[in-house]
């Protein structure tokens, strides 16, 4: 009971934090608008979403991943490191001190570069590694555009044309990053890691954009803010996945929502599958795996190599903000949107609405990084040969079919409903299977355990007799 009421305690704080800083974002971009120059906000986003938002909690999940793990194991996680102070001296503090001391080790490690190293390249791997997988949430909405002190206030750093090709094109470079690393590093087991992390991340970068392509057609739009659409107020048409596909009338608005999953379960499913193998994390990681080779940055240390390891935790919280964004409706609600913002209080206060939608983005995202480190702490590792089998023989034929089928049923019926339709049907099949290999899985466990007591009946541990063991322990 301890356990669980620490979760719901952790769980209420987080999401009020998450509210607290999507406000104080909303609220320094209308002051910064007001009092600055006209486009002042997108720097105050620069700040919040992606220094504030993306790098605090790509940090805090260096400490939540040795937790989470350790609760699916059933053992104690990190609560050895304690801050020295009148208080302090006998508390674990929930093992937030490892932070700090994780910080303090990068910093002040000796930083090695092996003496037949190109330093220069050397030096440039951790970089290419970190920054493109940074720069990538530059175009994720992370919640309404709303007035805010007179001031029209949107929650995103950057609203290119080309959006999604501006992630495919940036997360493509990352490719450079672990190249770089494992031949500058003059080790060849480096190189061998390298090698592997190349050519996984660009196999699965044709599933990955492929699976986005009848996403694409759906909504006829490549930018992320037009994907996430806007709702449908005083008369207006409801955009992207804000529409309902059916919807009931009356004033409070319930319906099915036109989410990207409901639409696209199987570019969905691609589309996650791929981005995992590109963090190259559990069970994707076998260009680092220590039970076949050492890794890419094996001669890496300090800082350098603190910046491979963070860079890991940013792609988990980019990947959550960018399939939020893309299959989970942003930060609208699944029903009772247009309600919500139709209330005198939040036409008055934009702020406020704001704050409200910003935190239902920020939780969908959470709740994704969770479900990575449930996968994470779940499968084993692949095998090298399985992993490209996934990629080129399942994802991209999968994502191949998507494509055409999608472009079809557009053609027939641009309203979405029966794409809804066949994806909703699609969601059934693989629930269907899913159950159905469960249950296989199940009977044969219990065949087995039958077979073995069976088999075992009348014999001690030894495998003898029971009488004869009986007789010899006299």
């Amino acid at each position: 009971m301890k356990r669980v009421l620490t979760v719901l305690f952790a769980t209420g704080f987080i999401v009020a934090t998450l509210a607290g800083v999507s406000a104080a974002a909303y609220v320094v971009a209308g002051l910064a608008e007001k009092h600055l120059f006209p486009g002042a906000s997108r720097l105050s986003n620069i700040i919040f979403l992606m220094l504030v938002f993306v790098m605090i909690i790509a940090t805090l999940l260096t400490l939540a991943e040795r937790k989470w793990s350790a609760l699916m194991q059933d053992r104690v996680g990190p609560n050895r490191a304690r801050i020295d102070l009148p208080g302090l001296r006998n508390r674990s503090l929930a093992g937030i001190p490892h932070i700090l001391t994780d910080v303090l080790k990068m910093l002040t490690k000796e930083d090695f570069i092996p003496g037949t190293a190109n330093r220069f390249l050397f030096k440039l791997g951790p970089i290419l590694a970190f920054a493109p997988v940074f720069a990538l949430f530059a175009v994720v909405p992370a919640g309404p555009s709303v007035t805010v002190f007179g001031h029209r206030v949107d929650m995103v750093v950057a609203t290119p044309d080309f959006g999604v090709l501006y992630l495919l094109a940036i997360a493509s470079l990352a490719v450079y990053g672990t190249a770089l690393a494992g031949w500058s590093s003059n080790n060849k087991f480096a190189l061998l890691g390298g090698v592997r992390a190349s050519s996984q991340m660009i196999s699965y970068e044709v599933a990955l954009g492929l699976s986005l392509i009848g996403l694409f057609m759906a909504f006829s739009s490549l930018q992320l803010p037009a994907i996430v659409g806007e709702l449908g107020l005083a008369g207006a048409q409801a955009t992207g996945q804000a529409q309902y596909l059916w919807r009931t009338e009356g004033a409070f608005d319930f319906g099915v929502p036109a989410w990207g999953f409901l639409l696209q379960p199987i570019g969905f499913i691609g589309f996650f599958a791929a981005s995992f193998a590109e963090t190259k994390r559990a069970p994707f990681d076998v260009p680092e795996g220590e039970s076949e080779i050492i890794g890419y940055f094996v001669e890496y240390s300090g800082m350098k190599f603190g910046m491979f390891m963070i860079s890991e935790f940013v792609e988990v919280v980019v990947l959550a903000g960018v399939t939020t964004a893309l299959f989970f409706g942003g930060h609208h609600l699944p029903f009772g949107g247009e309600w919500l913002a139709s209330q005198p209080l939040m036409q008055e206060h934009g702020w406020l609405y704001g704050t409200l939608l910003g935190t239902v983005f920020w939780v969908k995202v959470v709740f994704l990084i969770w479900v990575q480190l449930v996968i994470r702490w779940t499968f084993p590792r692949f095998r090298y040969d399985q992993i490209q089998t996934l990629g080129w023989k399942i994802l991209l034929p999968l994502a191949l079919v998507n494509v055409f089928v999608s472009g079809a049923l557009v053609l027939w019926d641009p309203s979405l409903r029966a794409l809804a339709v066949v994806g909703m049907l699609e969601i059934g099949v693989l629930v269907v299977l899913t159950m159905t290999k469960k249950a296989e899985a199940a009977e044969g466990g219990a065949h087995g355990a039958h077979g073995a007591h069976g088999h075992d009946h009348g014999h001690d541990a030894h495998g003898l007799p029971s009488h004869a063991s009986a007789t010899s322990s006299h």
